[in-house]
């Protein structure tokens, strides 16, 4: 996987999170636990994957409305459960849905 920022944490409990200390790419070799980010061309967060001992722990997707406003997070956890969150155009959820990832 190619992400495109590196960073050591995140801060609140909003959606997105927001994303806190940055590193470069090569720090991440020293790092026990560290977060891959991708963003699209409007610099928004479309995924965050959260790494720990190399390992897939934790990864958030995003998708935003022609606004850019969140319509659609997917949340899955190490455990492969997974959540999918809509919003209305206030940052309201709509929907959310528990599923489990095939593996």
């Amino acid at each position: 996987m190619t992400y495109d920022q590196f960073y050591l944490s995140y801060t609140g409990v909003a959606l997105p999170l927001r994303m806190v200390s940055p590193i470069d790419q090569a720090a991440t070799e020293n790092r026990n636990t560290w977060f891959g980010v991708c963003v699209d061309d409007a610099g928004r967060i479309t995924l965050i994957h959260k790494r720990v001992y190399g390992e897939l722990e934790l990864s958030h997707r995003y998708e935003y409305d022609e606004a850019g406003r969140l319509s659609l997070a997917e949340i899955v956890n190490v455990d492969n459960e997974g959540r999918r969150l809509s919003f209305d155009t206030a940052g309201r959820v709509l929907q959310e849905v528990e599923f489990d990832v095939e593996s």
